[in-house]
């Protein structure tokens, strides 16, 4: 398996929204609001297997000291196998030296974030008002 990853703009819709629905996150109940979001973010990798979207991720930043991984998906088909590590890798590579990196992390997401160096932030509690039904 020769993955690549990519920092490219260029997604085909149909690839993204499968990719979103294969690990059930309700953001793609909301297509054009997904695609927007994945356009503007101020990072973007994505992992590919040939021609097929196997991997997304998404990084929101002032540019400067702070940054918040918004989003991290891997194909159910190829999940443990690395790939998430190599976005997350690729991240480190341009945002590693800010003062603040944020993630919310839940479930089974927990012990991998972990092995990427993220523990949790004192006694901070994750907050939100959110309007998905996955979590």
């Amino acid at each position: 398996m020769n993955i690549q990853l990519r920092e490219d703009r260029d997604l085909p819709p149909d690839q993204v929204l499968a990719l979103y629905r294969a690990n059930g996150w309700s953001s793609a109940d909301k297509p054009e609001l997904l695609l927007a979001g994945l356009r503007h973010a101020h990072g973007l990798v994505t992992a590919w297997d040939g021609d097929r979207l196997v991997g997304l991720g998404t990084a929101l930043s002032d540019g400067y000291l702070v940054v918040y991984y918004a989003h991290l998906l891997v194909h159910p088909a190829y999940q443990r196998r690395g790939i998430g590590k190599q976005m997350m890798a690729r991240f480190a590579e341009k945002y590693g030296h800010f003062h603040q990196q944020i993630l919310v992390a839940d479930g089974k997401a927990v012990h991998f974030y972990r092995q990427c160096g993220f523990v949790r932030a004192g006694e901070s509690e994750p907050m939100w008002i959110y309007q998905g039904n996955e979590h």
